[in-house]
């Protein structure tokens, strides 16, 4: 020890140089930092370690010599900028094809690459669009209505309706929320196709006190006329006025299902609304307006629709 009472030896890194080179994800700078906070899908960073052989197999499996670099394939995603995305993939939080890339060097196809980041799937598509519709009330799931009630394309804009933007599923005249549109139309019949699953998560306001004894049952499963159906999730949020708060999901696309479910136990429903599709949330947006879906959202639709069913 010297007089001055330090050690000698090699002097430590300055803090900044010891520290994460990228933000986490929705700070400035970070991954999908475009992205509005309450809308991101990720909460962490996913960091995986990765041995060299397998890095090198990696590398090998997904490279594609004719392709673009991936982090220039990243930056024009929205992901952040070139020189972020570089140290995304250096930290291993970039896979492709379900194969973690540590090495700035390599090439991918936009047009087939499966990319993530940070454990959510990035949107590589541009020819589409994506947007969401907060429905109200007394409006028709439909592009025109012969009788002149008030219908999808009274809320979007002259652009939108020449993209061609169809409805993804379908909510009834009285139920309000989320309501997807795209020109996608192989995602549109993946996320309505009944084998995919996609989970949809509504609020209830039902007449009557509802009991935990029938929160149980519909967890359990009902029969209806058209077959057994049963709530994925369920939770009694409130009760006041005769009235009952409820919070279910479910991954049946059935027609009017959730009324049917509630007409069934009793407590026939005053009030629907459906919050979610998967981790999509419609949020603090407005009743009637209508917004462009962000990158992660995007992507996160494109893995509910992207797996097998």
């Amino acid at each position: 020890m010297s007089s001055s009472g330090k050690r000698r030896g090699k002097p430590a890194a300055p803090r900044a140089a010891r520290a994460a080179r990228t933000p986490n994800p929705g700070q400035t700078g970070g991954p999908f930092a475009s992205e509005k906070p309450g809308r991101l899908i990720a909460a962490q960073p996913v960091r995986a370690k990765v041995r060299a052989d397998e890095a090198e197999a990696n590398f090998e499996a997904v490279h594609h010599p004719e392709g673009v670099r991936l982090q220039k394939v990243l930056a024009q995603a929205g992901v952040a900028s070139r020189r972020v995305c570089e140290d995304l993939i250096a930290e291993g939080r970039v896979a492709v094809d379900g194969k973690v890339i540590v090495e700035p060097g390599v090439r991918v196809d936009p047009q087939s690459a499966v990319i993530h980041v940070d454990g959510v799937r990035v949107n590589l598509d541009v020819a589409h669009q994506y947007v969401m519709l907060n429905k109200p009330a007394k409006v028709m799931s439909t592009m025109s209505d012969p009788e002149g009630r008030r219908c999808l394309s009274d809320f979007l804009t002259e652009d939108q309706r020449r993209a061609r933007l169809v409805h993804v599923g379908r909510l009834d005249y009285e139920t309000e929320g989320l309501l997807l549109l795209t020109n996608d139309g192989d995602l549109t019949n993946r996320l309505t196709h009944p084998s995919y699953e996609v989970p949809k998560t509504y609020l209830v306001e039902a007449a009557g006190n509802v009991s935990r004894q029938t929160v149980k049952q519909l967890l359990d499963g009902i029969e209806l006329e058209d077959g057994p159906i049963a709530a994925d999730t369920c939770r009694i949020l409130g009760t006041a006025r005769g009235r009952t708060m409820v919070e279910v999901t479910l991954h049946s696309g059935r027609n009017r299902i959730v009324r049917r479910m509630f007409d069934h136990i009793g407590h026939p429903v005053k009030r629907l609304v459906r919050t979610g599709i998967g981790r999509i949330t419609i949020g603090d947006q407005p009743q009637g307006t209508v917004r462009e879906l962000g990158a992660q959202e995007i992507g996160h639709l494109k893995d509910l629709a992207g797996g097998a069913p």
